[in-house]
């Protein structure tokens, strides 16, 4: 009985843990991602998923332009499809597209042929409307198994996490969005924030761009310098050069 006892006890445990590193940001066991620079680093890296959406990705690329500040936007195929215009000045600015999948499904649950499809299908989508694109990919939810991370890889797209998040998909206004990721910065942060809904087209991210606004000029009075995930990801590739020289 005991060792009975014992033995589902590990069972379970064994299944917890799988859960959580399957949508945990920065959880690793099922294989490599980018979640952002070691503490104390005085980058800052701002990433958008669910859009394109009017017109409040619109909005945010007034707001980073009046800073002077470059983000990642992790598009969803199917807004891009209907809204080519706005990733075309997303590119246009200077900004980083990326790959969220074509209608957002949670991966976990999709086989390796399903989750294929739903890369190639955003990658089309990103490809007609603006060409040329960064390979980066970003999971809905943050949904992830060995078998999706083999699959990202095969098609030449490398997978990025975040490891700060504003909470800001929930509907909350930009005083409770600023102070969660205050509450969390450390320096070298990946910050996930949201543009638009995967729900619906049109999602009300009127307080995202409020809470960027206000974020920025609060760093950037700190000294930090906000940049895009491959440039955050090249400062990691010549940090990780030098101490193999060395």
């Amino acid at each position: 009985m005991v060792a009975a006892a014992v033995s589902a006890a590990g069972i379970v445990a064994v299944s917890c843990a799988a859960g959580y590193q399957s949508m945990a940001p920065t959880a690793q066991w099922y294989g490599r991602t980018f979640t952002g620079l070691k503490p104390g680093t005085k980058q800052i890296a701002l990433t958008y998923d669910d859009g394109p959406n009017d017109p409040h990705t619109l909005r945010l690329l007034e707001v980073l332009a009046k800073h002077n500040v470059k983000a990642t936007f992790f598009l969803l195929g199917r807004f891009t499809k209907q809204r080519p215009d706005i990733a075309r000045e997303l590119t246009r600015a200077g900004h980083v597209v990326g790959n969220h999948t074509f209608s957002h499904p949670n991966l976990i649950f999709a086989s390796a042929l399903q989750t294929k499809l739903q890369l190639l299908d955003c990658q089309q989508a990103l490809s007609n409307a603006v060409g040329e694109h960064s390979p980066l990919f970003r999971p809905p939810f943050g949904g992830r198994r060995p078998t999706t991370l083999r699959t990202v890889r095969a098609l030449g797209l490398e997978p990025v996490m975040w490891n700060v998040t504003g909470g800001d998909w929930k509907g909350k206004p930009a005083e409770y969005v600023e102070r969660r990721v205050r509450q969390r910065i450390r320096g070298g942060d990946v910050i996930l924030l949201h543009d638009g809904g995967h729900a619906a087209f049109g999602a009300d991210r009127s307080q995202t761009v409020i809470a960027t606004d206000r974020l920025i000029a609060w760093y950037k009075s700190e000294g930090y310098e906000f940049v895009t995930v491959p440039e955050m990801m090249q400062k990691q590739a010549i940090r990780h050069s030098a101490v193999s020289i060395s």
